[in-house]
């Protein structure tokens, strides 16, 4: 951390903790070596911890960034569930003017790269950057820590202790009240109604709870249910459960039932397993021999079955759903699984059977019975998920599941205790009364702007829609144009304590084909200009030593021979832009072998601003204070690392790759510095007597610490046929994508309108750009997030490790 901020000053007075201040305010003047006569006023700093291996940022984090800004202070709480602010630190956020966050719809790390020029001001006055995850559905709701509200009309009701009191008659006293605070269905869905969106499972979920999921080694061969539409609250449900045998193969299926929303069942089908049956689990499963006998009906018609019934946007709701998927071997992207939708503390799961008495107040899988009903069950788990929809997680808290099911002694079955994670954070804590503090831990952005009588400011054109306009809490003004967006924000915004802006650069989202294209071409631009031509060599050249030559400037990807030319040249593809950069440098017009060679890289479309990108990215605040070093024992840690260069002036970290299929370290590291200066001096330090004694090699940085890894894992061999052979945008008529030109005029038209408002903000003003990233069925493009504090002091602000 900057030695400004370690340095502990004499206690003063305190400064009453506001949610902002004026710019003029408390700007005293006096005796400076009065303590007294200090200024109060402090100026806000914001320090980074980013220069790390995929330094990506999450929804979580930065909400926890935001709030923190709000309240005036920091949240540094390690309780479980409250994200703790390691990545960054805010010094005197209680001095904030405001926060800004603007929102580029529609733009990921691949444009802000990919019109890298175009973007002159966001890419000089933004010096903290990071990686943001895939976007989801509700990408705004997620960054300010709201639930999107299903009811629209409805009045959002704040989680205070005396509406809760006023409007439940049994919670009126502080215990009552600390136990619907720590329930954990309100810890994961809040207080208020939610949707069918907000009940799906996210793909991270999936994956967590052993769903079958698209790329997965153990699917390979599972059929995938084709449901690929967009999923609305409005969306229709189809409760699902199977029956299982046992088989050499593990469970395979021997009964499906599917219903819709109405209850009625649409499907149910015996299926005979193709491999020999060991047990019949019929106590479980209902099913017997003679049961299975006439059966004809295989796995594969009634995936085929499935798969006709099912509309693009089908939502199936099962309960341990995973594993009713893996017995059909099918994929299916939309699910609500009902043992983890009603979730219960320390990662336990309720039983079917439970959820339907105590919450429907239905018996099913009564012993009477020999086996469970598919068909009942899978009634049983879509009436589940309506109740849960209708009624909302506040009112499901309040029937108090985790005490009736101990009085009943209900457990989860086997098969749901085996693929339980572990809790991380282990019991939770004793239920406490609700006070102020434990409040703003849970609260969103805009219940802590409403605590301190403020409305959020939210700016944008109809076409980007979102259901903050439906807050009470929120001022929204809808625009018709970016322009209109703009001039309404120069405007609004100062006199704002938070506003959200965002701008809609096209009425329509881009065809996820020119997303395709556009990464495509970026990886070939990133591969030629990490690779260089040198020669022309004599014939009697010798390769072994030139190999190590061109390798001492960093990884080489490829070396090749050409003997096309009248005399033999080399083709030397980099993993790293810096390397090439360095091989041109040092080697051009040297003589090598007997002969004075050139070096260069290769002329062709997409490298003729290559010498312009090179020198931009030299310049860029992300990479001046960074200096790449080649030359490392692939032994050393980044301990080692910190004790060599430890005599270099202001070094604040080190950053040693890790190779990840042999776990070794890389023989290159960065080097990152607190100030361009010292990253001068320490570069001067080892291109002189010392660097050569260690044997290395260095220069400035040129690729973004965030940007590393995606260089690293994304780019192909730039010469091969997949990779040159970029293919043509698809032909799309209606409404017809911006190509080429068009695109890098729109880059260059938000730049200017974010240089236009970001100018127009008063000193101290905390202002977040974020580029949401794109998500379509060809893949996600990740985002990215800039932030700066307007008129921040460059040299005290370089990004750094905390």
């Amino acid at each position: 951390m900057d030695a400004a901020l370690d340095r502990k000053s004499k206690k003063r007075k305190q400064i009453p903790n506001e949610l902002f201040r004026g710019s003029g305010e408390g700007m005293a003047n006096g005796d400076p070596d009065d303590e007294e006569s200090q200024p109060k006023w402090k100026k806000v700093r914001l320090s980074t911890r980013l220069f790390v291996k995929n330094c990506e940022i999450s929804y979580d984090q930065l909400h926890e960034l935001l709030k923190s800004a709000v309240l005036g202070k920091q949240h540094r709480s390690t309780e479980q569930g409250v994200p703790n602010l390691g990545w960054c630190h805010l010094s005197h956020p209680k001095h904030l003017n405001g926060v800004v966050v603007i929102v580029l719809q529609g733009v990921s790390q691949l444009h802000f790269y990919k019109f890298y020029l175009q973007f002159k001001h966001l890419r000089k006055a933004f010096r903290h950057r990071f990686r943001l995850p895939a976007p989801s559905a509700n990408f705004l709701e997620d960054v300010i820590g709201e639930q999107p509200n299903g009811n629209k009309e409805e009045e959002r009701i704040l989680p205070t202790p005396s509406t809760m009191q006023v409007s439940s008659s049994s919670l009126a006293n502080p215990q009552a009240i600390a136990d619907l605070q720590n329930d954990p269905i309100i810890q994961k869905y809040g207080y208020e109604k939610v949707g069918l969106v907000r009940c799906l499972l996210t793909k991270e979920e999936m994956k967590k709870f052993d769903f079958p999921l698209q790329g997965l080694a153990n699917c390979k061969n599972f059929v995938s249910t084709e449901c690929v539409g967009p999923v609305s609250d409005s969306s229709p449900l189809f409760g699902l459960d199977c029956e299982m045998c046992l088989t050499p193969n593990g469970n395979e299926l021997t009964r499906v039932s599917l219903v819709n929303a109405e209850g009625r069942c649409v499907m149910d089908e015996l299926v005979k397993p193709d491999n020999k049956i060991l047990n019949y689990l019929t106590r479980f499963s209902g099913i017997t021999r003679k049961i299975l006998k006439p059966v004809t009906t295989k796995l594969r018609d009634v995936q085929a079955k499935l798969k006709k019934l099912l509309p693009a946007d089908a939502v199936l709701v099962g309960h341990s759903l995973n594993a009713d998927l893996q017995a059909l071997q099918m994929i299916h992207p939309n699910v609500i699984d009902t043992s983890l939708l009603f979730v219960r503390d320390l990662g336990r799961r309720f039983k079917l059977k439970f959820l339907a008495k105590v919450v429907l107040g239905k018996e099913i899988q009564c012993p009477d019975k020999v086996g469970h009903d598919s068909t009942e069950d899978a009634v049983a788990t879509l009436e589940l998920a309506q109740y849960f929809i209708k009624h909302g997680p506040r009112k499901v808290a309040e029937l108090k599941l985790d005490t009736a099911v101990n009085s009943q002694q209900f457990l989860a079955s086997p098969k749901q205790r085996n693929t339980l994670p572990s809790c991380p954070g282990g019991p939770r804590k004793e239920a406490r009364p609700l006070t102020d503090a434990t409040w703003q831990k849970n609260a969103g952005i805009l219940e802590c702007l409403d605590l301190a009588g403020r409305k959020l400011l939210f700016l944008s054109q109809k076409a980007g829609g979102s259901t903050l306009m439906s807050s009470r809490f929120c001022q929204s003004i809808l625009c018709t144009s970016d322009e209109e967006v703009l001039e309404q924000a120069q405007a609004e915004v100062p006199l704002s304590s938070f506003s959200i802006i965002q701008f809609s650069q096209w009425p329509h989202p881009l065809p996820s084909s020119l997303t395709v294209e556009m990464h495509k071409k970026m990886k070939v631009k990133w591969a030629e200009m990490s690779t260089v031509y040198a020669g022309p060599f004599g014939g009697n050249f010798c390769l072994k030593p030139l190999k190590k030559l061109f390798a001492s400037f960093g990884p080489v990807h490829s070396l090749e021979v050409i003997l096309e030319t009248d005399e033999p040249y080399l083709c030397i593809q980099y993993g790293l832009l810096e390397a090439a950069q360095l091989a041109i440098e040092t080697l051009n017009g040297a003589c090598v072998q007997g002969a004075r060679i050139k070096v260069q890289r290769p002329v062709q479309e997409l490298t003729l601003d290559c010498d312009t990108m090179v020198s931009a990215l030299e310049t860029d605040p992300e990479n001046e204070s960074t200096i790449y070093v080649n030359g490392m024992k692939e032994s050393y840690t980044e301990e080692d690392m910190s004790q060599k260069f430890s005599l270099l002036p202001g070094l604040a970290a080190v950053f040693l790759p890790v190779d990840p299929q042999s776990k070794k370290h890389k023989k290159y590291c960065f080097l990152k510095f607190r100030s361009s200066e010292c990253a001068q001096s320490a570069l001067k330090i080892l291109q002189g007597p010392t660097g050569l004694s260690w044997k290395l090699v260095c220069r400035r940085a040129l690729t973004p610490s965030h940007l590393h890894e995606w260089i690293c894992h994304s780019c192909p061999d730039a010469r091969s046929p997949q990779a040159s052979d970029v293919p043509v945008a698809s032909k799309e008529k209606s409404p017809s994508p911006p190509q080429g030109e068009e695109l890098k005029i729109a880059m260059s038209r938000l730049d200017e309108r974010i240089e236009k408002l970001h100018g127009r903000l008063p000193p101290s003003t905390l202002c977040i750009v974020l580029l949401p990233g794109t998500k379509s069925v060809h893949g996600s493009s990740t985002g990215l997030g800039l932030i700066s504090i307007n008129d921040d002091d460059i040299k005290s602000a370089t990004p750094e490790v905390l």
